[in-house]
């Protein structure tokens, strides 16, 4: 797993598949820099089931180079598509045309929001092959409402953009209709796609007015517990995390420094938390020790290139990476007398990006337990000053297959953590 071949061209994002069977692909980016781009750029690779093994990314403040040595990921069910990696990976870059003379970072144009109505007898795991479908097909997710009628059909409305900027061609909204048909159940099977109107609201976060008691308490009580601090922890579960910084190292950068075992989605979730405190990346390493330990050591700075010398901010930072590289995401089992009610809390980044993959990982485990989903929400809320992005569904049939009510939480719950954090 050496380095990879010095560019050959002028291309943003180049892919290097690996010489043998098993080795290693290696990714390598060159573009802008600007905050938040590394994680950007994991999400996209996240988003594809794809692991980092290894990582390098540095910058000389205005342009960057970052390599990354991916490989499946066990148990990945999508299929990896590099030509479409490629698109994605550059789609999130700065373009270098806004950044050789101004600094000012290159915010994407807000997309437009088109409404998917899906209507179809209902069976185990058809909301989880509408996800994989509409993923294979460019649309991204934002806001989901699934409901199950009395005569057993499904009623599946999607609020979605496109990643293609195709719509509302005519023979962009057949494609989609016909590949969306071929996942449903029945000859009398509808799919109708318009773009949304006002009264389906935006993309912008809710208040949790909207959310019950029962559900904040259960998704959010423990966010505002402060994680602790690696030497006061007892923990000896592999969740353990050590989040250090050190100003020593360096004299223009903080170094922060993070070893805990690896899962899926760790680099972006690291990247992710220095991005929401505003820390500018000067250079970083990512790798996988013997032991199955991710090691991350990142040179940071402030805005306007200062190091993190507050200690209260020091405090908070290594909290945080400690607290979201433990959970990740939130979640909860509730029984509301013979119903049970999945509940998925992940965070949004500052940019306005939700955690990848969470609507097809939550699916695919209930998928694999048989459980069908008789109602389904995906909303945005604000909690704690913090933007996340919560799914409920209400599960149908639980109790006649699993026997007790402690029994269904645990079993429906460890199976969809194990999916969601690998």
């Amino acid at each position: 797993m050496g380095a990879p071949p010095p560019p050959t061209n002028d291309e943003t994002v180049v892919v290097h598949p690996g010489k043998s069977p098993g080795d290693p692909t290696v990714i390598t980016v060159n573009c802008p820099d600007q905050i938040g781009l590394g994680s950007a750029l994991t999400g996209v690779i996240f988003d594809f089931g794809l692991s980092v093994i290894r990582g390098d990314l540095s910058t000389d403040g205005r342009w960057c180079f970052l390599v990354f040595w991916v490989l499946p990921r066990i148990g990945s069910s999508r299929p990896v598509r590099w030509s479409l990696i490629k698109k994605r990976l550059a789609a999130v870059c700065p373009s270098a045309d806004t950044h050789l003379f101004s600094p000012v970072r290159n915010e994407p144009k807000p997309k437009k929001l088109f409404l998917l109505l899906v209507c179809s007898p209902d069976r185990s795991g058809l909301l989880h092959d509408m996800s994989q479908t509409l993923w294979e097909l460019e649309l991204n997710i934002h806001k989901v409402k699934v409901s199950t009628r009395p005569d057993g059909k499904a009623e599946d409305l999607f609020l979605v953009t496109d990643n293609r900027d195709m719509l509302p061609a005519k023979n962009r909204i057949a494609n989609v209709c016909q590949c969306v048909k071929a996942v449903l159940v029945g000859p009398k099977a509808h799919c109708e796609l318009r773009e949304a109107g006002p009264e389906y609201g935006d993309l912008s976060c809710t208040t949790t007015s909207y959310l019950s008691p029962l559900v904040v308490n259960c998704l959010f009580k423990d966010e505002r517990r402060e994680a602790p601090l690696e030497e006061d922890s007892q923990s000896e579960d592999v969740w353990r995390v050590k989040a250090t910084l050190d100003n020593m190292l360096s004299p223009a950068h903080t170094l922060v420094q993070i070893i805990c075992k690896d899962r899926k989605g760790l680099l972006y979730d690291s990247l992710r938390t220095l991005k929401d405190f505003n820390l500018k990346v000067a250079y970083g390493r990512f790798s996988i020790n013997d032991k199955g330990n991710g090691e991350i050591d990142i040179f940071v700075t402030q805005a306007g290139g200062r190091k993190l010398i507050d200690p209260e901010k020091q405090k908070a930072l290594c909290s945080r990476l400690q607290k979201e590289i433990r959970s990740p995401f939130y979640l909860g089992v509730v029984m509301r007398g013979p119903d049970t009610e999945l509940l998925v809390a992940a965070p949004i980044d500052s940019s306005g990006r939700g955690r990848p993959r969470v609507l097809y990982d939550v699916t695919l485990a209930l998928k694999t337990l048989s459980i069908c989903i008789f109602q389904a929400d995906i909303g945005k809320y604000i909690f704690d000053e913090r933007q996340w992005e919560v799914y409920r569904f209400l599960l149908s049939d639980v109790a006649d297959s699993i026997s007790t009510t402690s029994r269904i939480q645990n079993l429906i719950a460890d199976r969809v953590r194990s999916v969601l954090i690998g």
